[in-house]
C-alpha cells in the first residue's frame, strides 16, 4: 500500500468538533460525498441552505487559504492517480491514524503509571461497561486474567448494581462508557466510591461531577460518529487505554508475568505447548 497524505476528510473529521452548527452541515457533506461534481460556491450553499460565507469559512476553518483550495485538495483526496485504495478503505484508515494521534495527545503517563500501581495494590479488580464499552471490559478481563491477576467483567446492568455495593477498600473497580453517561457504569462507580474501593472511569468526555466519586478520570481519544459506529469500533479508543496499561503492567515483571500467560495459554491448550495467538 502506497503511503499517501492525509485527505482532506481527515482533517475535517480531525476539526469537526470546532465548527459550528452550519459547518458541521458542510462537512458532513464532504464526509459522505464519495463523487465528484459541481463543488461551487453557490451549488454548495443552495443545496446545504447555508450562507456562501458559511461555505468559506469553513474551508479557513480546516486550514485552507480559501474555499478554492479547499476544492481542489478535495478533489484530490477524490481522483488521485496515487491514491491505490478506495475512499471507503480510506476512510477507516485514516479514522484509526486520527485517533492514534488524538490518543498520543491526550495520554497522561503519569496517570497510567498509578492505574497500573493500583493492579499491584488492590486484591481484586471489577471492570464494568454496557454495549460496546462492554466488549473493552471483557477484553480486558481476558487480558489480565491470564497474567494472574484477579479481575472479573460485568456487562450487566443489574449486576454492575449488586456487586459494586459488596466491593470494600480491598477492591478497585473500573468502569468504561464511550459517551460518559451510562447510568449503570456511573451508579456502580458511585456505590463503589462510597464503600472506600478505588474507582476509575474510562471515557472520552470529561465532566466535572465525575471527581465526586472517580479517583481517577482517563480521558481516551474521540472521533465524530465513534459512538454510533458506523465507521469504526466504537470500543477501539477504550482499547488502546487498555493496552498501554497492559504493557506498562507488564514491564515492570515481563518474564514472569510473560511465564504466567503462557502458562494459561497452556492450561486452556490441555497441557500443549500454547499455539501463536
Amino acid at each position: 500500500m502506497a503511503f499517501y497524505h492525509k485527505s482532506v476528510q481527515a482533517v475535517i473529521r480531525e476539526r469537526y468538533n470546532d465548527f459550528t452548527t452550519a459547518e458541521k452541515t458542510i462537512g458532513d457533506f464532504f464526509l459522505k460525498n464519495q463523487k465528484d461534481g459541481d463543488f461551487s460556491v453557490k451549488t454548495i450553499a443552495d443545496s446545504l441552505y447555508v450562507s456562501e460565507a458559511s461555505v468559506s469559512r469553513f474551508a479557513k476553518k480546516c486550514g485552507y487559504k480559501g474555499y478554492r483550495e479547499f476544492v481542489f485538495q478535495y478533489r484530490e483526496s477524490l481522483n488521485g492517480e496515487d491514491r491505490d485504495i478506495s475512499v471507503s478503505t480510506k476512510t477507516v484508515i485514516e479514522s484509526y491514524q486520527d485517533l492514534l494521534t488524538k490518543t498520543c495527545n491526550v495520554m497522561n503517563e503519569a496517570q497510567i503509571a498509578r492505574i497500573v500501581q493500583y493492579f499491584n495494590d488492590y486484591k481484586r479488580i471489577i471492570v464494568c461497561g454496557r454495549g460496546s464499552s462492554g466488549l473493552a471490559a471483557t477484553e480486558m478481563e481476558s487480558r489480565f486474567m491470564r497474567i494472574g491477576v484477579d479481575i472479573d467483567s460485568l456487562t450487566d446492568a443489574d449486576r454492575m448494581k449488586m456487586q459494586a455495593i459488596f466491593l470494600n477498600p480491598d477492591c478497585l473497580m473500573i468502569g468504561f462508557s464511550v459517551s460518559g453517561q451510562t447510568d449503570a457504569v456511573l451508579y456502580a462507580l458511585q456505590e463503589a466510591h462510597r464503600r472506600g474501593a478505588k474507582t476509575v472511569l474510562v471515557t472520552t468526555t470529561d465532566r466535572i461531577f465525575f471527581r465526586d466519586f472517580c479517583d481517577e478520570v482517563v480521558i481516551s481519544a474521540y472521533s465524530q460518529y465513534l459512538e454510533t459506529g458506523n465507521t469504526i469500533s466504537p470500543q477501539l479508543p477504550l482499547l488502546l487505554i487498555i493496552d498501554v496499561i497492559y504493557n506498562e503492567y507488564m514491564s515492570q515483571n515481563r518474564k514472569e508475568r510473560e511465564a504466567l500467560h503462557d502458562d494459561s495459554l497452556r492450561a486452556l491448550n490441555n497441557g500443549k505447548k500454547p499455539s501463536v495467538i
